[in-house]
């Protein structure tokens, strides 16, 4: 608590020298709350990023749906299933670099407040683990007590920024039961969690936008009359998104460091963003094997259902018909016959 303390006291001495008519604020207690704690701040709602790549393939299926009244028959039906699970599974992907709820746990429990007060909040406590830092959610049961609302949803990543957002939320004066889990994954921590976690992420992210790239590649070659690399590269999606997950799940292999808020506890246990990676890939594996399968057993009908490789012998099956000549046009001039041995009667 010495990193608490050093905090606490650098608010309070800053608010001293401040005058009262800067401050805005009496030294009064309210409810056992100090008065020179900031303005709670707009807590992390949803991430800008994830955001912007759910618009954007959003944006792709809408302008890619609008040409299906141009397909005729039966392949409309086939087209749409095709690019709706196409983009889904693109947009899986690279959501899942900005989702943060790999792993998680909740609690429900009486905490202190915060530092230097006896107040005491019954309130919903949940840590998510993403693979850019965590995210920790503090509401209260109700969520309006000591005339403040507790609703905090606050963002941490570990990317070697860290030590100073914990040090940013302990000059904030965020609530205890924030800043002993946001301390747990510091350096200094004796639990060591974030040399864990942060290489754990590292390597499950780069093996997501791996994936990413064998999915460009196969939506490419659909296009190409080699169906068969296409559903190839739909298995090698598939492995590199089960690689992510075994590189997250390292982090359970690790000495498990037990949360104690109040007289309850928790730990740390898989969540949706995991299971949805899980269902990904195996739709990913299950498209790749059922392509290969088909194609090799009729690669004509994979061709003609993808609508490759359909026009290359057009040519030779053209059938011209019975032609006629101006004989206006051909006084004096010897039409020869169209035979192989129209050489052989010149020589």
């Amino acid at each position: 608590m010495l990193l608490c303390s050093r905090g606490e006291r650098r608010a309070l001495e800053e608010s001293e020298d401040r005058p009262k008519s800067q401050s805005g604020a009496k030294m009064t207690f309210y409810d056992d709350i100090y008065p020179f704690y900031p303005l709670q701040r707009t807590s992390f709602i949803f991430s800008g990023c994830l955001l912007t790549v759910i618009l954007v393939f959003l944006v792709l299926a809408a302008s890619l749906l609008l040409i299906l009244p141009g397909i005729r028959g039966k392949s409309r039906l086939f087209w749409m299933c095709r690019i709706i699970i196409s983009l889904f599974i693109g947009g899986v992907i690279v959501a899942l670099n900005f989702t943060s709820d790999w792993a998680e746990a909740r609690m429900t429990t009486n905490a202190t407040y915060k530092s230097f007060s006896n107040a005491v909040v019954n309130a919903d406590i949940g840590l998510h683990v993403g693979l850019y830092g965590i995210n920790v959610t503090l509401k209260g049961n109700p969520v309006v007590q000591f005339n403040e609302t507790i609703d905090y949803n606050e963002m941490f990543s570990w990317h070697d920024t860290m030590e100073e957002e914990y040090g940013e939320a302990l000059e904030r004066g965020l609530p205890n039961p924030i800043l002993y889990i946001a301390e747990k994954f510091t350096l200094s921590s004796p639990c060591g969690l974030i040399f864990q976690y942060r290489y754990s992420g590292r390597y499950a992210s780069a093996t997501l936008w791996t994936a990413f790239c064998c999915w460009l590649l196969a939506n490419i070659l659909f296009t190409m009359p080699v169906i068969l690399y296409a559903g190839y590269m739909m298995m090698a999606t598939a492995a590199f998104i089960f690689f992510s997950m075994a590189s997250f799940s390292t982090i359970m292999n690790a000495p498990q460091c037990v949360f104690c808020i109040g007289t309850d506890s928790f730990e740390i246990n898989y969540s949706h963003s995991f299971w949805l990676a899980l269902a990904t890939g195996l739709l990913c594996a299950v498209i790749g094997i059922l392509v290969s399968t088909l194609d090799f057993l009729m690669p004509e009908r994979m061709k003609e259902a993808f609508s490759v490789g359909v026009d290359t012998y057009e040519d030779e099956d053209v059938c011209y018909g019975e032609g006629y000549l101006n004989t206006l046009f051909l006084d004096g001039v010897t039409v020869l016959p169209l035979t192989s041995n129209v050489t052989a009667e010149h020589t």
